[in-house]
């Protein structure tokens, strides 16, 4: 049979890696661009962010077919680090730089030290409400923050709303004339003239600069964008607007048409064109340097530790939510593969592109859900796609930098705009007359604290919401399904359960405890009152058959309890303790401390056999009812 028409499986997954290495390249061109430009930074970041979290990410990663990049979520997180360290150099980006870079090499090693420790096989534990709540906020906060470069309108160069800001930025500048002096020891309250030489030295240009970062600074965030709209709209640039108008109308439009193309690059294209061609006067996105990505080693030597320390915890929560994106899409990738990455792999390549491209003053980034499913869907099959990605970019960079830079900034807000469309969970927020309230609740306490308070908070207070409310349900099912029942009841299986002689001989001498699920600390409260609740009675039969678990909080629960039931003469005894229970009472010596392993029975015809022997004797006041208590 002849061989010539067959491909090798290796030339075949090349072919595809390649088109869908390139395809995904193309995807993420005017993202990278438009996340650079949103976070701060400028759109080469995004660019570099971009190249080199592609390459690492799948070059170390456990995800063959994952695309990876900056993406709404983690930008949204790095505007906000990146604000607020701005903000405490002057205003002055340059001089920020090195503390941004060092928060985000930060969170690059930490999800590197997460993949280590083998965290990423817990992030499937995150409730949905409070992923769902944080995404739809992400599209908020971005559709929001949007509205005024749509506009055209950007507060820090706006003369008049500036000036508002002039008195506080005197007073910023002498509150840090002072601090300098304070750190050189300079006496100023006995001699000011330092002082006031110092204040001399200061320019009307340097208060307007002050005042200027004080204004994009007040205007930043969703309250922030709110609070200047109204200026926004006096101040409307209609050119922009009718460019971001026409971007958006084409991104949505082209996919009608088709969706073999992007149709993203395709607006970003024919709208700068246009623009070029036909506006001569029109915003751009900034100079994008030429060359190779330089690394930025200045990075560990032009920071303060006090600039960083106020952004630990929030790149811990930058690397979580790395984390969190990632490994959702490496599932959505599964599902389109049937394959299975490895988490913790994937966490580490992650944090090993993060890194790199913190080194090259890349925005940070994770697996992109859309660039991954184009990847696939045009025949990537390996990581080797995910690098072509990052090789595509960096060719543009180097070949076409200075005709990216003609790209109008109104066209990434236009693209920004229908990113923060796409993020939100539409599929929650439709279902939400469907869901329980508990989880509704969550869902949107999450949305309104993503927006309006913060990320890092949003998620923090969720979770805890969340695993508060999970305790709660789990309490009241365990609750609902234990039983506390009458010999009679039960299965009869158990021999002696269909003896009347027993049944009229034993009377109301035996109480018998069923519980049904786990014995944590959400139940563990309940569990004493039930128990205190027993009736006079002899023997308390625990039937731990299906208790699969027992923490900390029911261990001591079940000591309280024997010991209360002892201390009334009442004798205790266990039905199947296994498992972890049994190692568990073990340790702590509840059994054979407080019950002795005679009194634990592997099935329960062995206890109705000690019962006889028990309980088959005379008993003071004892009646000879036929009904046994029951709970």
């Amino acid at each position: 049979m002849s061989n010539e028409n067959k491909t090798s499986p290796k030339k075949r997954n090349l072919k595809g890696d390649l088109l869908g290495g390139i395809t995904a390249g193309i995807v993420a061109l005017p993202l990278a661009l438009a996340f650079g430009l949103q976070s701060g930074m400028g759109a080469a970041a995004g660019l570099y962010g971009a190249i080199f979290i592609s390459f690492f990410a799948a070059l170390f990663g456990g995800t063959n077919t994952q695309i990876s990049g900056p993406t709404a979520p983690m930008t949204a997180v790095s505007m906000v680090i990146i604000a607020g360290i701005v903000a405490a150099n002057e205003g002055s980006l340059e001089k920020a730089i090195p503390a941004i870079l060092i928060v985000f090499l930060l969170a690059g090693l930490l999800q590197i030290v997460f993949g280590l420790l083998r965290v990423g096989q817990y992030i499937r534990f995150i409730p949905y409400p409070v992923v769902s709540g944080f995404m739809t906020g992400i599209g908020v906060i971005i559709l929001c923050t949007q509205l005024l470069p749509l506009m055209g309108y950007y507060p820090k160069e706006d003369a008049e709303y500036v000036q508002k800001f002039v008195p506080q930025a005197e007073e910023v500048i002498l509150e840090r004339i002072l601090r300098e002096e304070a750190a050189e020891e300079i006496l100023v309250l006995e001699d000011f003239e330092e002082t006031v030489k110092r204040a001399g030295q200061i320019s009307r240009a340097d208060i307007e600069t002050e005042a200027s970062a004080l204004a994009g600074s007040s205007a930043s965030g969703v309250l922030g964008s709110f609070k200047v709209f109204d200026r926004a709209i006096a101040n409307i640039s209609y050119i922009d607007l009718l460019l971001g108008l026409l971007t958006i109308f084409i991104i949505y439009g082209f996919k009608r048409i088709t969706t073999a193309i992007p149709s993203s690059l395709v607006a970003l294209l024919v709208v700068t064109a246009g623009a070029y061609l036909l506006i001569p006067d029109y915003r751009t996105i900034g100079v994008i340097p030429s060359g190779f990505p330089v690394p930025r080693l200045d990075i560990f030597t032009g920071f303060q530790i006090w600039q960083v320390t106020p952004y630990i915890f929030t790149a811990i929560s930058l690397a979580a939510l790395g984390a969190i994106d990632s490994l959702l899409t490496s599932i959505v990738a599964d599902n389109m593969t049937k394959t299975k990455h490895n988490p913790n792999k994937e966490l580490v390549g992650q944090g090993i592109g993060n890194s790199i491209a913190a080194l090259f003053g890349g925005i940070p980034g994770a697996g992109a859900t859309i660039r991954t499913v184009v990847n696939i869907q045009a025949g990537g099959e390996t990581r080797i796609s995910g690098m072509i990605a990052g090789v595509l970019l960096l060719f543009i960079l180097l070949a076409l930098g200075p005709l990216a830079e003609l790209i109008p900034a109104a066209v990434l807000a236009g693209i920004l705009v229908t990113v923060g469309i796409g993020v939100m969970d539409y599929k929650g927020l439709k279902h939400m007359p469907q869901l329980p309230k508990s989880e509704v609740i969550v869902m949107l306490l999450v949305l309104f604290l993503t927006v309006f308070v913060g990320l890092v908070e949003a998620v923090a207070v969720g979770l805890i919401l969340a695993c508060i409310l999970f305790m709660k349900k789990i309490s009241d099912v365990i609750d609902h399904r234990t039983q506390t029942a009458p010999l009679r009841s039960f299965s009869r299986e158990v021999p002696w359960l269909d003896d009347s002689e027993v049944l009229q001989k034993y009377g109301d001498q035996v109480f018998i405890k069923h519980l049904d699920g786990p014995l944590f600390f959400g139940f563990a409260s309940r569990f004493q009152d039930m128990v205190n609740a027993l009736p006079d009675i002899e023997v308390v039969v625990i039937r731990m058959d299906k208790v699969p678990y027992v923490d900390q909080s029911g261990l001591y629960a079940m000591e309280d309890a024997v010991m209360d039931l002892h201390a009334q003469d009442i004798e205790v005894a266990f039905v199947d303790l296994h498992g972890q229970p049994l190692s568990m009472f073990e340790d702590f010596n509840l059994v054979p401390g407080l019950v002795g392993k005679e009194l634990c029975f592997a099935e329960f015809s062995d206890c109705a056999d000690w019962l006889k022997t028990r309980l088959d004797k005379p008993q003071k006041g004892t009646s000879n009812s036929s009904t046994l208590q029951a709970g």
